[in-house]
């Protein structure tokens, strides 16, 4: 029987000394070596050369900024030894670069919400007229525009990485979007469905692991509709405006009302939608 052969890997803190800074001080970088293949890490800290000590890969200094540099570049070091685990255990390549890759931020699989929310997007509005309405799309960019505004006022960025999205971040941005954004319950529900969907394409793709909304339900309020009495309707078609647009508005209004069909629908309407029957009544025949 076989042995599986285990990869080779190791970390070694360098500096360089040939790309000295303006103050004088080396970079410090970390070579990542698996099989024999390296790649390397500048882990953004620098070191006067005469402090540097490479037999123990830190700083020979004792003032408290040195101790502070080499309490760094311990967790540098065991973060890369986790990503090294979790390459093993998710059966991918493990690799000098796909290690680097990971730590960087750069793998594929280091997706982030606002990213894969676009490209969503992006292939919806390519499917208008398709699969989808240009009403629902657009719907689905007022979702992201409300998502982003959420993620810059609660973490002060443009994005957050999918694997940082939770119960809590779910919570919080229904709650963002009744008191920041004024939105009631069934508007704000929307939004959340919309992220949902997100996410399931995250689950189905193993870009995340965990489905942050396990556990959380959706309960839509039920909405009460006023409808118009014979003598509001009435007021409504006799109402003068002085604005051709709002005289517009109030004929699609009252044509909603006697026809039944939706605002979406009347902005949908074609001739091709007109048709006679045999007593030459004109009808409306469009799906809904």
């Amino acid at each position: 029987m076989n042995r599986v052969k285990k990869s080779t890997f190791s970390l070694l803190f360098i500096i360089k000394k040939s790309k000295l800074l303006k103050n004088g001080e080396a970079p410090i970088c970390l070579r990542i070596t698996v099989q024999g293949q390296t790649a390397e890490v500048m882990v953004k800290r620098s070191i006067p050369v005469h402090l540097w000590n490479q037999a123990k890969e830190c700083s020979n200094g004792k003032q408290y900024m040195d101790k502070e540099l080499n309490h760094y570049l311990e967790t540098v070091k065991a973060k890369l030894y986790q990503i090294h685990r979790e390459l093993e255990i998710d059966g991918k390549a493990v690799t000098a670069k796909a290690i680097r890759d990971r730590y960087q931020g750069k793998d594929e699989e280091n997706k982030t919400l606002v990213e894969v929310y676009r490209e969503h997007n992006k292939k919806c509005r390519a499917l208008i007229g398709i699969d989808y309405t240009e009403s629902t799309v657009e719907k689905f960019d007022t979702s992201l525009s409300h998502l982003r505004e959420y993620i810059k006022y609660r973490i002060g960025s443009e994005d957050i990485l999918l694997s940082d999205v939770n119960g809590q971040f779910i919570g919080d941005f229904d709650f963002y979007l009744k008191t920041v954004r004024k939105c009631q319950h069934n508007s704000s529900l929307k939004h959340l469905k919309n992220l949902k969907k997100i996410i399931r394409i995250a689950l189905a793709n193993d870009w995340i692991k965990k489905d942050p909304f396990y556990g959380i339900q959706f309960k839509q309020e039920e909405t009460n509709v006023e409808f118009l009495s014979q003598e509001e309707l009435e007021t409504v078609i006799h109402k003068e405006f002085s604005l051709p647009r709002l005289t517009q508005v109030r004929d699609i209004f009252t044509f909603c009302c006697f026809t039944g069909l939706a605002f979406i629908d009347v902005q949908q309407l074609t001739p091709a939608h007109l048709i006679k029957d045999n007593n030459g009544a004109i009808w409306i025949r469009k799906n809904r």
